[in-house]
């Protein structure tokens, strides 16, 4: 599916729960019509203009990096087999990678990688290291009913602007 875009000492790493059957197909990151994962970026300022689901490896550019708590599985929520996650793969990855931030697109993946049957909106108490934990409401299109970008401020605030 889709790999993951990382490197050291990234300001923000965002994790999805799996790629969607759109942005599999185009081995590009949240390309599904109705996800507002692109506009939302820069309408909270984590972006400096509104990235195109191709343009996903310039987001390291902004320290902004990607990777998802389920890989080589792709389609909704329902269509994803759960017991098949790697939130292990993601600690670890967080580890070497040392982000300021792991925020979760949605919260399912923040279940997922919790180990836990529920989670509320905002910082988390718990960390991986020096990595503070953030759950945001999921872009998805299919979440619409769940959707406040508040949330979203509140992560651009806690790592800080757009810079290039």
């Amino acid at each position: 599916m889709l790999k993951d875009v990382l490197k050291k000492d990234l300001r923000l790493v965002i994790c999805g729960t799996a790629a969607g059957e759109v942005s599999a197909e185009r081995g590009e990151y949240y390309a599904g019509p109705g996800n507002k994962f692109w506009p939302t970026l820069h309408e909270v300022g984590l972006t400096t203009r509104r990235l195109s689901p191709w343009e996903y490896c310039e987001l390291l550019k902004f320290g902004i990096g990607l990777t998802d708590v389920v890989k080589g599985q792709a389609g909704s929520d329902t269509d994803i087999d759960f017991g098949r996650a790697l939130p292990d793969d993601v600690r670890s990855k967080v580890s070497q990678f040392t982000p300021l931030v792991l925020a979760f697109n949605g919260k399912k993946a923040a279940k997922v990688f919790l180990n836990s049957q529920r989670v509320e909106y905002g910082l988390q108490l718990a960390t991986v290291g020096s990595t503070r934990l953030f759950v945001a409401p999921s872009t998805s299109g299919a979440a619409n009913g769940y959707w406040s970008i508040d949330p979203w401020r509140e992560l651009a605030q806690l790592v800080g602007g757009a810079t290039l």
